[in-house]
């Protein structure tokens, strides 16, 4: 059974880059940032999800025409050409990285080029590339992908700097109109003038 190669594909164009030699190791990070809430007189001020993080797939890409003597670049300029802006997009392209299960929408955000063989005319003829590929999702593709419980389960949260129970009900409810249900379930009487770190339930829509 042929060795399955990595494949870099460009879904602007729909041309894919077949890597020379699979990477050793890859590694996929997550973040997920929680922002710390400020409440006057707090030693351990409460914290509050706002939004998380794209993941990003980091590994070493290894590039070796030392027995064809011909320029590496050939192959690591293929790499590069991905960060370029692309004229009737004005932006890089949206790329695809699969290897055997692993299918990951992405663009390039980093890069690093190590050339380390030479012939004797200095010609690069083996190179090392550290890539890193940010996650690419459409806003439309998340949202249907979500699950948000805030309308069928009553929750919990603080409210922020500068917000009302308009902008929170837009947020949570995705429907500025049902700041009534959260005012009548906090017994809040004044919705537009709530104090920054008031928590607040918002109770299921029904």
């Amino acid at each position: 059974m042929a060795l399955e190669k990595a494949v870099i594909s460009n879904l602007d164009t729909g041309d894919d880059i077949q890597v020379l030699f699979n990477p050793k190791e890859y590694v996929i990070e997550k973040k997920t940032p929680w922002s710390e809430v400020n409440v006057f007189g707090m030693d351990s001020p409460p914290v509050q999800f706002t939004m998380g993080e794209r993941k990003r797939l980091s590994m070493e890409l290894f590039f070796d025409t030392s027995e064809e003597k011909t320029d590496v670049r050939d192959y690591t300029g293929k790499i590069e050409e991905l960060m370029v802006v692309n004229a009737q997009e004005h932006r890089p392209p949206l790329l695809r990285f699969a290897w055997g299960s692993l299918s990951f929408d992405c663009v390039l955000e980093d890069l690093v080029q190590r050339f380390t063989l030479f012939s004797n005319n200095g010609t690069p003829l083996r190179a090392i590339l550290k890539v890193i590929f940010k996650e690419y999702a459409t806003a439309a593709t998340q949202l249907s992908n979500t699950r948000r419980e805030s309308a069928d389960h009553t929750k919990r949260m603080i409210v922020r700097e500068g917000e009302t129970l308009s902008s929170v009900s837009a947020r949570e409810y995705h429907d500025s109109s049902k700041w009534r249900v959260i005012a009548d379930a906090n017994n809040i009487d004044d919705p537009e003038n709530i104090a920054a770190g008031t928590i607040v339930e918002l109770p299921p829509l029904y």
